[in-house]
């Protein structure tokens, strides 16, 4: 019985003359008689010759760019260059033909496509190089990041994507119902009446899983979530989708300094991990944004090719900064000075912008920063607060081109406290009984943060656009596929 195996695998042997059959889609098809076959294992395609005669002119017709293959044949030395080894032809299957006039409508069609019109045809961009290449790291991104939480003893937590709590407290979340919503039934205040819905009450899609993951830390020790959460934000940026993926681990027993040697660590272990078992695809991708660059100015050119980015990543030690020596450093800048910024910076409790976190990063330090100690009125109800009592124990990682990646705090264990910063935001504790009794039933120091996994595999991939790096974006007006 022939084997079916991968095309990755394929191109890796040494053992020539086995009989081997592959699958995949056609690439390129020269003189009727060289097949580039490609089935998304790798970047790279690998050369099919089918000897004259073989086939007949009917079935050569029907092998073009698209069309999907079954190929079974001798594994062989390759006679040309670019290629190890090559498949010589005994039989081709077509599973599915591809019509060249339709194609040409298609980005499947030959000519370069701008990332633009690949986003309208979402369904069919993963068949490029460049989607292959971003969605096999994107996929070796999301095992690195289990394999190093499941190595440091984590537990991985699935909490809820529906959910009545808004942990961000941003009031920026997609609400959740199966009312009808031509007759939606009012309370005698006229406002909607919610114990007839679903749920029995006012509902949301998650903002995040923070607060419950907190719940499961009190138990677990350790505990990391890995899950979809939204944001009803109206923000049409590059930087910004209104459903994305959130890695937030939770951890017992656990102060604002373990909580940033954790998080420094977690990234360079996954980057490693990366750079050891993507450098096919890192190398396109890195070759991609070279040649991208040369469109550009000087000054909008990136001053690090990808892989030595990656590298100053790992081979860095984060800055440790509070938030008070980094507004002096930009009260005092150049760009501020010169009215360079967008958001000039004029004093203490200003909420800092992309912009200014870059410049920390990449003009300042030139080396990845950690930001802590921030202002309370501009953080979440559940930070720790200081002992100034106008500063939390929050902490945020900068990276170049990207700004803020990591987000995360000390956690406020201290019932007293908590209580009186949730009656100041007007957040009931009736809504967050069961968050409260954690400060109740032996609560201890703990901290946790939260990585956009979006903005990482951006960042590890070169991409410019955050719509590049999820298979379907959702952004505002854009719910397509």
């Amino acid at each position: 019985m022939k084997k079916n195996t991968t095309i990755v695998e394929l191109l890796d042997s040494d053992q020539l003359l086995q009989q081997v059959t592959v699958q995949g889609w056609v690439r390129s098809f020269r003189n009727d008689r060289f097949i580039a076959l490609n089935d998304g294992s790798t970047l790279k395609n690998i050369q099919c010759v089918i000897e004259d005669d073989l086939l007949d002119d009917a079935v050569l017709k029907r092998i073009t760019v698209g069309a999907a293959l079954v190929i079974s044949g001798t594994l062989i030395e390759s006679q040309g260059k670019g290629q190890k080894v090559e498949i010589q032809v005994a039989s081709v299957h077509i599973e599915g033909d591809a019509n060249p006039e339709e194609l040409k409508l298609t980005i499947l069609s030959p000519k370069k496509h701008s990332l633009e019109t690949l986003r309208e045809q979402a369904h069919l961009r993963i068949r490029t190089n460049t989607f292959g290449a971003i969605m096999r790291v994107r996929s070796q991104l999301s095992f690195a990041i289990h394999q190093y939480f499941q190595q440091n003893n984590f537990h991985y937590v699935h909490t809820p994507v529906i959910t009545g709590s808004d942990a961000e407290g941003a009031g920026e979340a997609f609400k959740v119902t199966n009312m009808d919503l031509t007759k939606v039934p009012l309370t005698e205040k006229g406002e909607v009446d919610y114990t007839k819905d679903f749920f029995g009450r006012e509902t949301n899609l998650t903002v995040s899983g923070q607060l419950e993951g907190e719940t499961y830390a009190m138990g677990l020790g350790k505990i990391y979530t890995f899950g979809p959460t939204f944001r009803a934000e109206n923000s049409n940026t590059s930087r910004h989708l209104a459903e994305f993926w959130m890695i937030e681990p939770e951890i017992a027993f656990c102060d604002l300094d373990q909580n940033m040697d954790l998080a420094e660590d977690f990234i360079k272990g996954t980057i490693k991990y990366l750079l050891e078992n993507c450098q096919d695809d890192l190398e396109f991708l890195e070759n991609r944004l070279i040649e991208e660059d040369k469109r550009k100015t000087q000054a909008e050119r990136s001053e690090m090719k990808l892989r030595e980015k990656l590298h100053f990543v790992l081979d860095n030690n984060f800055k440790r900064v509070s938030y008070t020596e980094a507004i002096e450093i930009l009260k005092n800048s150049k760009p501020n000075k010169k009215k360079k910024f967008k958001y000039p910076i004029h004093e203490w409790g200003a909420d800092l912008q992309s912009e200014h976190e870059r410049f920390l990063v990449e003009k300042h330090f030139k080396c990845p920063v950690i930001l802590f100690d921030y202002p309370a009125n501009i953080k979440a109800f559940y930070m720790r607060l200081n002992e100034d009592g106008k500063t939390v124990r929050a902490m945020d990682i900068l990276f170049p081109g990207i700004g803020e990646i990591v987000g995360g705090s000390q956690r406020e264990e201290r019932l007293d406290v908590l209580k009186e910063k949730m009656k100041a935001l007007d957040i009931p504790e009736e809504d967050l009984w069961w968050y409260l009794d954690t400060r109740r039933f032996g609560t201890c120091t703990h901290s946790g943060f939260g990585l956009g996994f979006e903005r990482m595999v951006l960042f590890v991939t070169g991409m410019t656009n955050i719509r590049d790096v999820i298979p379907y974006p959702r952004t505002p007006l854009n719910a397509e596929f």
